[in-house]
């Protein structure tokens, strides 16, 4: 190569590094606004919370709804997105296992059974309702299947991990995934204004949230206003059913298997399973404290910390919501949906009762 030509090939060189190095600063600039963008709607909703009419919702509650309403008015920048998915799901598990030191192992204990049970009572009854009443409305059974285990199990997680083992379409994940945000959401809101004339101990009210609600987040957040002893009791009943996901999905999975002999599935070992580690992390927690380990200072800290972490997960949340993907469903998918929401919320109240 001639010294002219090695030239330009240096010159050449030389913007293509300069841009690949502003676009990596960008993507960063872009993730550290959507993180600063939900703490500052947190601290927001913290202060919001100190005032009469406001507390009655409480911190959570109202972080998903400035999130909301910031879409709403102000929209959200596009670079923006992977901060906020990041304060939405990681900071939410980060949350969820230091509230684990809110709680000691002989309190799991002694709910044990109880919760197992009511859980697994709560998975049954809402997957055969709605695979039933979505074969009798003709949905596609892979939709009505991963609403059903959106609303059954934990939400979005359930679903992005059932899909590949029944080989649903993306784009049928993508609207199941839509449906149980907004319709979770709702309900979680409802609940709130709910909780001051159901008349239930925050133990029952904790129950009730736990195994009715569709994501960790709306648990955690419509279970707030009743106090400590509402949110861990609901937070116990709900991470039942998130370990529940895990046979959850492997039942699904071989029923797919079998009504869809003729097409081609990839093959899946142990670690494809859908195994929610943080659970484990929680459960430290809760050993943590139980033990007695950390200074009582430093673990009301910490705990602290959860109630801002949690907080922020749910501004995310509100940042994420998007109702105009309800354009994407049939009214069957829309009657199937909401009708499992809301005899799933009556089972709960009954189980409450029982």
């Amino acid at each position: 190569m001639s010294p002219i030509g090695a030239a330009k090939t240096k010159e050449e060189s030389i913007p293509l590094a300069s841009k690949q190095k502003h676009k990596s600063l960008r993507v960063k600039k872009g993730w550290v606004k959507g993180v600063l963008l939900t703490a500052v709607l947190a601290l927001v909703a913290g202060v919001m919370a100190g005032y009469p009419f406001f507390s009655v919702m409480g911190v959570m509650i109202i972080s998903i709804l400035l999130g909301m309403s910031w879409k709403g008015l102000m929209d959200v920048p596009h670079d923006a997105a992977p901060g906020i998915t990041f304060s939405s799901k990681f900071l939410l598990r980060a949350g969820i296992i230091l509230m684990g030191l809110r709680l000691n192992i002989e309190q799991i204990i002694s709910a044990g059974f109880s919760i197992v049970l009511i859980d697994v009572i709560v998975i049954i009854f809402t997957l055969v309702f709605m695979l039933y009443l979505g074969k009798l409305l003709s949905i596609d059974r892979h939709l009505s299947a991963l609403i059903a285990v959106g609303t059954a199990v934990c939400g979005a997680a359930a679903i992005v991990a059932v899909a590949p083992l029944i080989s649903a379409k993306k784009e049928l994940t993508a609207i199941s995934v839509a449906f149980i945000a907004i319709m979770g959401t709702i309900v979680t809101i409802f609940y709130t204004f709910l909780y001051p004339v159901l008349g239930f101990t925050p133990h029952e009210y904790g129950i009730l949230t736990g195994a009715t609600l569709h994501e960790l987040a709306h648990v955690i957040a419509a279970a707030a206003p009743g106090g400590d002893v509402s949110s861990d009791t609901a937070i116990l009943v709900k991470l039942g059913r998130v370990a529940l996901l895990i046979p959850v999905a492997i039942i699904l999975g071989l029923f797919f298997s079998k009504r869809d002999k003729n097409a081609p599935r990839p093959k899946r070992s142990f670690k494809d399973l859908p195994v929610p580690w943080f659970i484990f992390g929680f459960l430290l927690m809760c050993l943590v404290n139980t033990v007695g380990f950390l200074p009582s200072a430093f673990t009301q800290m910490l705990i602290a910390l959860s109630i801002f972490l949690l907080s922020m997960a749910m501004a995310g949340l509100g940042l994420s919501v998007n109702f105009a993907e309800f354009r994407k469903l049939n009214y069957k998918v829309l009657i199937t949906g909401t009708a499992g929401s809301f005899a799933l919320i009556l089972l709960g109240w009954l189980l409450t009762k029982l």
